[in-house]
């Protein structure tokens, strides 16, 4: 029954912002700014990451990894978004939404736990620094690494095979922009509360249980920065904190208040604007928090830039 149904839809219409008539056309070149200045400034993190040798250590290694995920992360939403905003037929096939669904949670939940091991290196530095480079030594920011997107990846696997084993006999008309968990799983014509109660509960895995060990790991941190005798020291300190706090915060509550609920909840034009915020804004945003806010960064750029213009006057 299940096959049968299934097979009755070949493909999606993604609604997307098809209410907003004429007003797409705006929106496809305000996102499609954005979208060039997040790649530009990914590429600007990584490369600059990638040349500066001072740069060369765990917190940087992770944060290149988090700047090429957050590039492959936008390279599955924005280009299909962009080209809905200005077509007439905005749909997708079934294996193409399979598909987009499957990379998007599997790159959003690698995030989600590359910032928590962010944070973890933030501890440790702080709290351990004489043991930092034991502790945190380059095979543990590989295997950290791989951990984190295998885990991220596999979860993905489960969350797809729950929401494309529906039986989808009713309407095809997703309403969002992307193929989305709740706007998906929506569709089916069967009761879905079970399977609900699965992504819900694989939720809390990728964001509470992060969330609450960083802030646990802040606690400390916060702690032992206040034990710092000098002014200085502690400025210091709270600066190298500041830019993955910011990106904490940001990413850890907009996907929370799609993904920790119910999705009876889900209501579709304040949650898609909730979704552009972290498919569109936040990938932006990294890049741009660490490189404004943090000083080593600036100057390996200023380096940088020094070099390759030495290189074109000689």
């Amino acid at each position: 029954m299940t096959r049968q149904n299934r097979s009755m839809i070949t493909e999606f219409v993604l609604l997307g912002f098809s209410n907003l008539g004429d007003l797409q056309v705006l929106l496809f070149f305000i996102f499609l700014l954005v979208y060039l200045t997040t790649l530009m400034a990914n590429a600007t993190i990584m490369t600059v990451i990638r040349l500066d040798r001072t740069l060369h250590t765990p917190m940087y290694f992770f944060l290149f990894v988090l700047s090429c995920s957050e590039t492959c992360y936008t390279l599955v939403i924005v280009p299909k978004m962009l080209t809905n905003l200005l077509s007439t037929t905005q749909t997708i096939s079934f294996s193409g939404c399979a598909a987009q669904l499957y990379f998007f949670v599997g790159l959003a939940c690698t995030n989600c736990f590359l910032i928590a091991v962010m944070g973890y290196d933030r501890y440790v530095a702080i709290c351990n620094p004489l043991n930092y480079t034991l502790v945190v030594s380059r095979a543990t920011c590989v295997q950290l690494v791989l951990a984190s997107s295998c885990c991220g990846f596999l979860i993905s696997v489960v969350v797809n095979v729950l929401v494309f084993t529906v039986p989808f006999c009713a309407s095809n008309q997703i309403n969002h922009f992307f193929c989305d968990i709740s706007p998906v799983i929506k569709l089916g014509c069967t009761d879905t509360n079970l399977k609900e109660m699965v992504i819900f509960f694989l939720s809390i895995l990728v964001l509470l249980v992060p969330f609450v060990l960083i802030f646990i790991s802040y606690v400390f941190i916060v702690s032992t920065i206040l034990k710092i005798a000098s002014a200085e020291g502690q400025r210091k300190a709270f600066a190298t904190c500041a830019s993955h706090l910011t990106v904490v915060i940001v990413h850890y509550g907009c996907a929370s208040f799609i993904y920790l609920r119910p999705t009876s909840l889900y209501s579709s034009d304040k949650d898609r604007l909730v979704a552009v915020t972290y498919t569109v804004i936040t990938p932006l945003l990294n890049p741009l928090v660490y490189t404004l806010r943090n000083k080593e960064v600036k100057t390996a750029l200023s380096k940088v830039l020094s070099r390759y213009s030495s290189a074109k006057t000689v």
